[in-house]
């Protein structure tokens, strides 16, 4: 978290976090919806890696959800929270790894 602290800090760093979340919420939103709405799914292999002790498991079916949007769907919680990267960057790797390797 410090990490974190100290990179918001940095001029610029709180707007750009605010445009990715409002991005999400609006054009985002919308190219997804006109994907779903033409029958678009993604077409590339999809690892989906969530922190088991996070709001994401907890309050999604998130391979279902995935497997809505995208036509090969693989992945798994992962025992941390929602910073993954940093709660479980041993395993984050081992799991990329394998994806691609295999």
């Amino acid at each position: 978290m410090a990490a974190y602290e100290r990179c918001v800090q940095i001029r610029g760093t709180a707007e750009s976090i605010c445009e990715d979340y409002r991005a999400s919420a609006g054009i985002d939103l919308d190219h997804d919806r006109a994907d779903m709405a033409a029958g678009r799914k993604l077409a590339q292999p999809l690892r989906v890696l969530w922190g088991e002790h996070g709001a994401v498991g907890q309050c999604f079916e998130v391979l279902a959800l995935w497997r809505e949007l995208a036509l090969e769907v693989s992945g798994r919680p992962l025992p941390c929270g929602h910073y993954i990267a940093e709660e479980a960057p041993a395993l984050l790797l081992d799991e990329a790894l394998n994806f691609f390797t295999t």
